[in-house]
């Protein structure tokens, strides 16, 4: 049994110490793949559609209003929390308590963490790898440098990950150049985006993304860029 326990000791003080340091790595390293990339390449692969495009490019090259329409889309309390919207999680809980329609309350650091460091597939194991991974991004992590690997590794659309590829998927240019119906645009699509398309526009894409403008103008960008300075 003192073996078994030594063992299980070692095993748990080596995974602590591997994601610790594969955390500290990305804070300053490009994040060049992801679990769901290479899950959706095998999956493409059976159905000979072998896409995975994926460009990073600095947060800096990145429009401002793409990155405005994500936060306001996405997780509008982002520069204020600390991984965990409490508030939004409570919403949720209490809609999906009543028989509504299943409503998630990731944040955006939840999503970085699931995207970055773990599977798709839900279960317990992995929120509980998710709250863990949430935990050590926010503590090790700037808040800009979560926004910054979030938008260079999330799926925007079938094979296409992360802001620059998908910017220059949906709409022939570089994310630096989106105005602030593209960038919405984007970000309205990020729920699903292998069911929505970015351009050409479907009537529900459309009404979201009218709402997200509306959000970047209540949310403010000069409000947006205090704060994301002060993080």
């Amino acid at each position: 049994m003192k073996r078994i326990f030594r063992f299980l000791f070692k095993l748990l003080f080596w995974c602590f110490g591997l994601s610790v340091a594969l955390v500290v790595l990305y804070k300053f390293v490009p994040v060049p793949v992801t679990p769901l990339m290479v899950i959706r390449y095998f999956e493409n692969e059976r159905t000979n559609k072998n896409l995975w495009q994926h460009d990073w490019v600095p947060i800096d090259k990145m429009s401002k209003n793409l990155q405005l329409a994500v936060i306001c889309s996405e997780d509008q309390n982002f520069l204020n929390h600390k991984g965990f919207d409490i508030e939004a999680i409570q919403k949720a809980f209490d809609r999906n308590q009543k028989g509504k329609r299943i409503r998630g309350a990731s944040s955006i650091s939840q999503q970085t963490a699931k995207n970055v460091f773990l599977w798709p597939q839900r279960s317990w194991l992995r929120k509980g790898l998710e709250a863990y991974f949430t935990f050590l991004i926010e503590t090790i992590w700037s808040k800009e440098r979560i926004l910054e690997v979030y938008l260079n590794s999330i799926e925007m659309g079938d094979g296409i990950y992360g802001a620059e590829a998908a910017s220059q998927f949906w709409f022939q240019k570089s994310a630096a150049q989106l105005n602030q119906y593209e960038g919405a645009a984007i970000a309205a699509i990020l729920p699903n985006p292998l069911k929505y398309r970015a351009q050409p526009a479907s009537t529900y894409i459309q009404g979201r993304k009218q709402w997200i403008v509306k959000q970047m103008g209540y949310f403010g960008p000069l409000q947006f860029k205090a704060k994301n300075e002060s993080n």
